[in-house]
Formats: structure tokens, sequence, C-alpha cells
């Protein structure tokens, strides 16, 4: 899955005047069909939805799936668009754990009613959120090459330090989340980012390179134009099955946490079908087959995962002690300011 936390709430707004005409249009299922409609990046995290949730749970049960594929931000923007509106387009929408919040504060998303998802009582209690909850989660680390960084990194400020010059890369798209790692690894919080602005502009200043997407990170990764940089243990498990000679370590400052999961609308045009797809994507078995296909973790306490496999894409319970939320109001409200600063200060 590609997953673009750094999306602003003004890029949201920007995209309510496109997203107007979609909501004057009439709901996409009729009452007396079992419709679910699905708001989800495309790739291969939209196939992952087919192969392991729909196909062999929903379909199963009678349900249709209609998936309604696009980045995240013109799906907010679609789901304010619609806010008026008695019913709806789209049942239930695949959104990062920031942006949940921000549709919530938005008065967009419906207050889950748990008693209407069996399988949440197997959900890990930080996963539950009033307005959503955590289908996978997977943390920020620090990825390396090991031919060419040595000794090996142990901490974020590793990166930030400006020690290893160009080979340190940084990706645009999560500006958000390196700046949390910044913060810490100049002993802030993720609730005050501002000690890490001096770490990064060292780094920049010793030569880091920007890559505009995970995919560009990857490729300077592959041909060792770049040897040090951070991205989620789950990706790096996904280039390494791809041949990239990259490790992961958790830091020791802490481990941002990245967190998918799904939220459904407050004017969903079938409720029943989105509580059958928030049940469903709790599911045993597709949390199981996410972290074989994905690499990320499982957020049911129930899932059972290979050791060997867990050990590549999950942390110890050293490490777990180590996870790191983020404070998602704190983003809200200063994610404006932040790329500015990022835009100007920062990458200009």
């Amino acid at each position: 899955m590609t997953s673009k936390p750094g999306v602003t709430r003004r890029t949201t707004l920007k995209g309510i005047g496109a997203a107007a005409g979609a909501a004057a249009l009439p709901a996409i299922a009729r009452a007396d069909e079992k419709r679910i409609v699905v708001g989800t990046w495309g790739g291969d995290y939209a196939r992952l939805l087919t192969k392991n949730i729909d196909d062999p749970i929903l379909k199963p049960q009678g349900w249709e799936i209609v998936q309604d594929q696009a980045s995240d931000a013109p799906r907010r923007a679609k789901m304010v668009a619609e806010k008026r509106l008695p019913r709806g387009t789209v049942d239930i929408q695949g959104l990062s754990a920031p942006n949940m919040y921000e549709m919530n504060e938005a008065g967009v998303s419906e207050q889950i009613d748990y008693s209407k998802v069996p399988n949440a009582k197997y959900l890990h209690p930080s996963m539950k959120y009033p307005y959503g909850a955590g289908q996978i989660y997977s943390g920020k680390v620090v990825v390396y090459n090991p031919k060419m960084i040595t000794p090996a990194p142990t901490a974020f400020k590793d990166v930030f330090s400006g020690a290893m010059g160009n080979k340190v890369g940084i990706i645009d798209i999560q500006y958000q989340f390196v700046m949390v790692a910044a913060s810490l690894a100049a002993g802030g919080t993720p609730s005050d980012l501002e000690p890490g602005k001096a770490l990064l502009l060292q780094a920049k200043k010793a030569g880091a390179r920007v890559y505009p997407s995970n995919e560009s990170f990857a490729e300077a990764l592959k041909t060792e134009e770049i040897g040090l940089g951070l991205m989620w243990k789950a990706r790096t498990v996904q280039w390494q099955n791809a041949g990239i000679n990259v490790m992961s370590v958790a830091a020791a400052e802490g481990i941002p946490t990245y967190v998918s999961g799904f939220a459904i609308a407050k004017n969903a045009p079938d409720k029943e079908g989105a509580y059958a797809y928030f049940n469903a994507m709790l599911d045993k078995s597709a949390q199981e087959a996410f972290a074989i296909d994905m690499g990320y973790v499982p957020t049911v306490t129930n899932a059972v995962v290979a050791p060997e496999l867990l050990a590549r894409i999950g942390f110890t319970p050293e490490e777990e002690k180590r996870l790191v939320d983020l404070d998602y109001a704190y983003l809200a409200k200063n994610d404006s300011a932040m790329k500015e600063w990022w835009d100007k200060e920062f990458k200009g």
C-alpha cells in the first residue's frame, strides 16, 4: 500500500470543489441491494482487499463490493462535500489514523457501535478509536544498506547527524513522520516538533537528498545512490523480498507507529454493509493474509503469524515498549505550518 500521511487539510479543502459534483449524484447503492462501496487507495492494496477480504469473506455472505479508488485527499474531500446529504456515495473509507481523526473532527464519521462488530473483541485497544479502527500497522524505523553503512545505525540521530552526507535520503510525502522522528532524535516529543528542525536542517546542509515518493527512495537505495534513511518496517520487508540490499533497525529514541484502517461515513448509504466490511477487515484470516502479503502487523490478538515472518515484520517485546503513537490533534492543528516550514525552510 502507498500511504500518504503528509497530505494536508489545505489539500483536502482544495479538492472539495471537484468532489461537490460527485456529491450531487444519487447514492451508488439502492436500498434493496447488498452492496458495499469502499473508498480505498488503488494498486496492490486495493487488489489485496479484494483477495483477502471481499472474495473470501463478504461475497459468500451475498455482498457485492464496489471500490471507489483514489488517493486519500480527494476521498476525504468527497466525505466533507457530501456532509449535507442524507445519503452519501461511499459506505466505508480506508484512511490513515491521522486522517481518520481529521474526518471525525470534520463531523463526517460514524461513531462506531462496537457491539455490531463481533471481531472487535480481539482488537488491540490502541487500535480502537471511537470513529474507526486500525486494520494494519507498522513502525517508522531506520533503514540502511549494510554494505555502505558501517557500523549499523542504532538511532534516528544517526540519520540526521550529517555524518553520512549525501548518502542519506528523506521522503518528501512523509514529512510529518520525518519531523516526528527528528523531534524524538532531538529529545522532543510527537506533541512538539520544534526541537527536530535544527537536526533536519543539519542533515540537509550535509547533503541529504529529498525524494518525492517511497518508490523513488527505493530506487535510490537499489542503485546505492543513498544508503540510509527512514521507512516503515513493513515496506522494508517488501524491498527485501524484491532483492534490495536493505536492513532495518528500531530506533533507540522510539518507534512512531503508522496505522491504516477504516472509518464509516456518517451518511453511509448502507450502514449494515459498512459494519459488515468493518468486521470483515478484522477477521483473523484477513489479518493473517495481510501480514503475509504486505508485511504489516495484525491489529487483532487472535491472528497467528509464523514466528519467522513475525520476526521480520514485527517488533520484539522490548521494542514494543518503544512504540510511539502520534498526537493526531497536534498534527491536525499544526499541519499547514509544518508543511510551510518543510517546503520553504527545509526543501527551499
